[in-house]
């Protein structure tokens, strides 16, 4: 290490006038992001603009025009005003991404994503375009550490930077203290490894002098280690976007020449005229025919971060916010998911309340369903206590439901589509990583020569005539838990209110269409699948069809949540819950009895698992209430996803 930055600093001292002379151009390495954060007045903008002065980095001429503008108005020149100047300077050009700032060494290029503030990292770290592989955070020598430094680095954690490099900013007003740095090293160290995080380096620098920032301070002459512009050399880029699994997100539909072409960005992976991909979450597919460019000297596959157009061989519905991939690398199609949400409005987030969620180009209408844990992002302090809200600089893990079907993946996988925000009233209030989301296998193999319908007859046109959403409400449990009773109930007060609605029961359904199933864990599988395709079906005519199935595995409730996803159509979980004993003692029709005595085999609850949902929109506890009052408990959250048929139109 000490021989690579001898090496770095050799080439940087006799480079410093001609950043790139040492290398040909085709020679340097890939652009590498940084994100530069710091508490206000820590001297964030003074080190980027000394950056920028010492790479040669700013237009000709600029350096002079400003000192003047400070000698004019008897003010004195700072590093900072060059900073301001650059950023206004890209202003003038609105080809030039304003949230990125480029400077060159001799190793390679580098683009600065600007965090002035909270509101600011959220917009350019979780909805930007760019992907920062390192950061920088900085710290003033003579105040420490401070609160927005322990929140800048949960925020960087949470987002999966691990490349940071921590500079002790100001130390001229310390007197270029060693032990003033020691401290503030000691300290931040012991907070990151709380985090779990390791700086790669902390650096003591004065970024108003220049020292220890290109060049070596000979102030400090204690400390042996890199410079900053040595030290970011040293980094390693992140893996491509490129070699992740392709996801294009869906901007605008254009009509030219005849010709329909699909405008989006390249979020992640490769794409190629040829390709067949999936569109989510309509799931439906066709052939790229060709790729469409802004710029027509571009040639060749559309790679991460292009804004490309494209061509389809087969014309299929795709709007706005649609997400394309390929058939074996789909992403997670959903409306309820978890996350850890970092809050920055002053009005706390609230359970329940209705806000809008931006993830990529898709905006869905979502709320609160409950909040698991919460960190104070400062002290790292956890409650665990079944909160209703979440106050200005807290962190939660929530769950977080949509109205309608969201495209996802785990922020882990692939963070540009694992990253959003929470919008209230126009303002973004919140940023937050998803994780948890379960894949599915889209690879179905079926004949190509069999093609999905269209019917002339909308949903919307269904419910305004009937007066409600067909939906798909999902009874499990245990057996003798109180499905069927409930299922039966709950199907007489909604026909009593006018509503289509019918009862798709196990037993009933074991009796025909799944009568040559067994209860193997391969069967149950199949019988669920087979009832979810026809609930789909069920609730896209506009009918409520009530299921009620134990249904033990998780992973086969999702699959169903899915195939009704697929449909456009809601689904509501409902967990009927009762302890096995209660539904022992029950034991209507004896199964248990049986089960216990050797006469039935794999008997959920006995010799078979269940599987309890980790998060159930409704909840139902038998032992507790009537039938009465679970179906009542049902309704309250049922009957306003019913009427609410136009929201998603």
């Amino acid at each position: 290490m000490q021989k690579a930055n001898a090496q770095l600093r050799k080439d940087s001292r006799a480079g410093s006038s001609t950043p790139n002379a040492q290398r040909p151009a085709s020679d340097i390495e890939p652009t590498l992001r940084v994100v530069f954060v710091g508490h206000v007045d820590h001297g964030k903008s003074t080190l980027i603009g000394r950056i920028l002065h010492d790479t040669g980095s700013l237009p000709a001429g600029k350096i002079e025009e400003i000192k003047k503008a400070c000698a004019a108005e008897a003010m004195e020149f700072e590093f900072a005003f060059l900073l301001d100047a650059f950023l206004e300077e890209q202003k003038q050009n609105v080809t030039i991404d304003t949230t990125e700032i480029p400077f060159r060494t001799a190793r390679r290029r580098y683009a600065i994503i600007d965090a002035p503030g909270h509101k600011e990292f959220l917009k350019n770290m979780i909805t930007g375009a760019s992907r920062a592989d390192a950061a920088i955070l900085v710290i003033s020598a003579d105040e420490g550490v401070r609160e927005q430094s322990r929140r800048h680095a949960y925020l960087l954690n949470m987002l999966g930077i691990k490349n940071i490099i921590v500079v002790v900013n100001k130390m001229d007003l310390v007197d270029h203290s060693e032990k003033r740095f020691r401290d503030i090293e000691q300290e931040y160290r012991k907070f990151l490894n709380e985090l779990r995080l390791n700086a790669r380096t902390f650096i003591p620098a004065s970024a108003k002098e220049g020292e220890n920032v290109a060049q070596a301070s000979m102030k400090m002459n204690w400390y042996c280690g890199a410079t900053v512009l040595e030290a970011l050399d040293l980094l390693e880029p992140q893996k491509p976007d490129v070699d992740l699994p392709l996801r294009f997100s869906v901007q605008d539909i254009y009509r030219w020449d005849g010709r329909r072409i699909i405008a989006g960005r390249v979020e992640t992976g490769m794409l190629r005229a040829g390709d067949h991909l999936v569109f989510s979450p309509a799931n439906k597919s066709s052939v790229v025919a060709a790729i469409e460019r802004w710029h027509a000297s571009a040639t060749g596959p559309a790679v991460a971060g292009d804004s490309i157009g494209i061509t389809l061989a087969e014309q299929i519905f795709v709007e706005r916010g649609y997400i394309a991939s390929r058939q074996d690398e789909t992403p997670i199609e959903t409306n309820r998911f978890h996350a850890d949400l970092f809050w920055i409005a002053r009005e706390p987030l609230r359970v329940g309340h209705p806000y809008d969620l931006r993830l990529a180009s898709q905006q869905v209408k979502c709320q609160i369903v409950s909040i698991e844990q919460v960190m104070d992002s400062s002290t790292l302090e956890t409650t665990s206590d079944g909160r209703e809200q979440l106050e200005r600089n807290e962190t939660g893990k929530l769950t977080i439901e949509t109205r309608a079907p969201l495209v996802i993946d785990n922020h882990d996988r692939i963070p540009n589509l694992g990253r959003f925000v929470i919008i209230d009233d126009g303002q973004i209030c919140g940023g937050g990583t998803i994780f948890g989301g379960v894949y599915t296998d889209r690879t179905i193999a079926k004949s190509k020569n069999i093609f999905w319908t269209e019917g002339k007859i909308t949903a919307r046109a269904r419910a305004v005539r009937s007066g409600h959403r067909g939906a798909v409400v999902w009874l499990t449990g245990l057996s003798g838990a109180g499905k069927s009773t409930i299922a039966q109930s709950l199907e007489r007060d909604l026909f009593l209110r006018g509503m289509n609605t019918y009862v798709l029961d196990g037993d009933n359904i074991r009796h025909g269409l799944n009568s040559n199933l067994g209860f193997s864990p391969i069967d149950r599988v199949e019988n669920i699948r087979r009832v979810s395709e026809v609930a789909k079906l069920m609730a896209d005519a506009g009918t409520v069809v009530v299921t009620a199935f134990i249904s033990p595995y998780r992973m086969d409730r999702r699959r169903a949540r899915e195939i009704a996803l697929e449909g456009n159509a809601e689904f509501i979980e409902v967990f009927v819950d009762a302890p096995l004993e209660v539904c022992e003692a029950r034991d209507p029709k004896n199964l248990y009895k049986k089960a216990r005595a050797g006469e039935i085999r794999e008997f959920t609850g006995i010799d078979a698992p269940y599987e309890a949902p980790d998060d159930p929109e409704i909840v139902v506890r038998t032992n507790e209430q009537t039938v009465d009052e679970s179906v009542a408990t049902i309704l309250e959250q049922l009957l306003p996803r019913l009427r609410d048929y136009g929201a998603n139109e």
